[in-house]
């Protein structure tokens, strides 16, 4: 009697257990009986069924990511291998139908198959280099937007898809890195050449300043400045102690002086040889 009491205790036990379930944050639930599913969805807590008759099915509403690894045809008939990562997420009013027409496989039975089919039809559209350069980004809007539009009524969101990495074929990536190099250098000579005519022209507008100078100069070179210098040299030389002889025609002054003068054992200086100034 004691045994078939404890029998069914435990047994009381293990029905009170297998007959609840918790639906996390992130999730939704949906109770299947004798193999159909409810309408009803369940969000977060404690859910109570028949355990010999009925299971809570939990399915992720949070953001999945999705990743994949395969080779995009391009325009040219090259295969970049690539690896991509589809964002997506199950809307939770839609989780009954999910359930009903797809199952709980809908990533290798919907979304996979849809995203091979998009992306071949959108990469084929553009060449190699393309998926080098900011058209990756239309790449992927563009993939996005078919994705959606096959999987409309399905209950699933594609949020992004994103090209992570990209592996040229090698020949294409060395003949795109010549390309950049090719490019690099000429605007290298182009700066370079800039600089040239800069330099030019700096040194242009120099040699005109230095001639409209000695234009100017010349200009104001009148008779009667020349000889207002030529007195002002005469009194400077006056001035000083060496001989000197000072031979004038009336109009400007010619002046001789010694170079070179060795002096005499009375004092006085001496002419050893003469040089003319004129």
């Amino acid at each position: 009697m004691q045994k078939s009491l404890r029998f069914f205790i435990l047994f009381l036990v293990f029905c009170g257990l297998t007959s609840c379930a918790v639906v996390r944050q992130g999730e939704v639930g949906v109770k299947r009986t004798l193999g159909k599913y409810s309408d009803k969805t369940y969000t977060e807590g404690l859910r109570v069924y028949n355990p010999f008759v009925s299971k809570i099915v939990k399915v992720p509403t949070q953001t999945e990511n999705l990743e994949v690894s395969l080779n995009l045809p391009s325009k040219e008939g090259l295969n970049i291998a690539a690896d991509i990562s589809i964002l997506y997420n199950v809307e939770g009013n839609e989780v009954p139908t999910l359930l009903r027409n797809v199952g709980m496989g809908y990533e290798s039975n919907v979304i996979l198959p849809v995203f091979r089919s998009a992306i071949a039809d959108v990469s084929a559209r553009y060449y190699a280099k393309d998926m080098h350069t900011g058209q990756r980004a239309i790449i992927e809007s563009a993939i996005q937007e078919q994705m959606t539009g096959l999987l409309d009524g399905k209950g699933i969101l594609i949020e992004a898809v994103l090209i992570k990495s990209i592996q040229l074929p090698r020949n294409l990536a060395n003949a795109i890195e010549e390309k950049l190099q090719a490019e690099q250098q000429a605007l290298r000579m182009e700066f370079v050449l800039q600089e040239a005519q800069r330099e030019a022209e700096r040194k242009r507008i120099e040699a005109e300043g230095v001639r409209d100078a000695q234009k100017i100069i010349s200009e104001g070179l009148t008779p009667s400045v020349l000889q207002f210098k030529s007195i002002e040299a005469f009194m400077e030389l006056a001035k000083s102690p060496n001989t000197k002889v000072i031979v004038s025609d009336g109009d400007m002054p010619v002046i001789m002086t010694p170079l070179g003068e060795e002096p005499s054992p009375s004092g006085t200086v001496r002419p050893t040889r003469m040089s003319y100034d004129k």
